[in-house]
């Protein structure tokens, strides 16, 4: 029997989550946007909340169990409801973090995860999205060859969060016509770290593009096993993530409608308005459903990798789609119901329209 009641564990998580993204992240998100930058006493009191380090084992230093995908999309979504840049930048390390987890070996354990378990923040990422038109996980341009038991990159890669601080790099490429996933020092000869670049969202949320020039690696710094499992929990990520984004949207257009006035009543009870919000509280609440049904079925074990397609890849495929749609489509609303004032930066629906935007475009950049 499906049952999507959160446990007493992950409903503390949450309230917890709510409470620092409230307090702490929101009244920072608004000076974050235009200045481009993100206070460092803000991640570190978000570190020491254990978002990165409950997600690895106390055997390997961490202060957890393998990571719940439910409760990585009630994580994520409280904060994006906050801030979705500064959101992404605190969950960056999960994205060398899992798949390390899920398909390293025990010397590449040991190689990547203390360095995430320590008192301070500490930045990892991966490299997945590539600058091109109908970008597909599946055919990736990264591609990879060999040459005497090493393995070479060559490829271009684009938004990969805080590249130029992180301390582990995991590049996404093509290898004998698989996706393959590869640990890259930074040292590495031919790794090429551009200029942070220029967004129309996420502009707090430092992203860089990565150029890939013959970079050899020994075959030891490849992820073995099945990614099909990662880019589901990355999908629900973002599903979730977005669920967040036009959460606070809806809530900031209907408490606006309550209180704008025209011609003698709240614009809250003309009947295109309620309307309006009604839909967008509808499909909020779908998207939520669907986002929890795939999480619920990558922890009861339905993400089987060597099905053409696991219950977990189809439920995951479903809510990040339908997500990407919803989060543009409220957000949008949200600017139409505040007229004029939606157009102006004092309100933050414009921000969360610029960031709903991009979902369609997010591949890799989160992971529950």
């Amino acid at each position: 029997m499906v049952n999507f009641q959160p446990t007493e564990e992950q409903q503390l998580i949450r309230a917890s989550i709510a409470s620092f993204a409230q307090e702490r992240i929101r009244p920072a998100a608004h000076e974050a946007d235009e200045t481009g930058f993100i206070p460092p006493p803000l991640i570190q009191q978000a570190w020491e909340l254990g978002i990165v380090q409950n997600t690895i084992p106390e055997a390997l230093g961490g202060a957890g169990d393998m990571p719940s995908a439910l409760t990585g999309a009630l994580i994520c979504e409280e904060l994006a409801w906050a801030d979705l840049a500064i959101a992404l930048h605190l969950l960056a390390p999960r994205l060398v973090i899992e798949p390390v987890l899920a398909l390293g070996n025990s010397a590449q354990q040991q190689q990547v995860l203390p360095a995430y378990t320590g008192a301070t923040f500490t930045a990892g990422t991966a490299a997945v999205m590539e600058p091109r038109f109908g970008f597909d996980i599946n055919e990736l341009a990264t591609i990879t060859t060999r040459r005497n038991g090493d393995v070479i990159l060559n490829g271009t890669k684009c938004y990969t969060p805080l590249a130029a601080e992180a301390q582990h790099l995991l590049v996404y490429a093509r290898d004998e016509g698989k996706v393959a996933a590869f640990l890259i020092p930074r040292d590495t000869p031919g790794l090429v770290i551009g200029e942070r670049e220029k967004n129309m969202g996420l502009k707090a949320l430092a992203t860089y593009e990565l150029i890939l020039n013959d970079c050899r690696l020994p075959a030891s710094a490849q992820l073995h096993g099945s990614l099909s499992p990662l880019l589901n929990r990355s999908r629900v990520a973002l599903s979730a993530l977005a669920v967040g984004v036009a959460r606070a949207a809806f809530e900031y257009a209907r408490d606006y409608a309550k209180e704008r006035r025209a011609f003698g009543s709240a614009i809250a009870q003309k009947q295109a308005v309620a309307f309006m919000l009604a839909e967008m509280a509808i499909e909020i609440d779908a998207t939520r459903l669907l986002t929890w049904e795939a999480a619920w079925k990558i922890d009861s074990g339905q993400d089987t990798p060597h099905e053409p397609v696991s219950a977990a890849t189809r439920e995951a495929c479903l809510a990040k789609n339908y997500a990407a749609n919803m989060v543009l489509k409220v957000t949008d609303n949200a600017v139409q119901i505040l007229g004029g004032h939606g157009y102006i930066r004092d309100h933050p629906v414009e921000l969360w329209l610029r960031n709903g935007r991009g979902f369609a475009t997010f591949d890799g950049l989160a992971m529950v």
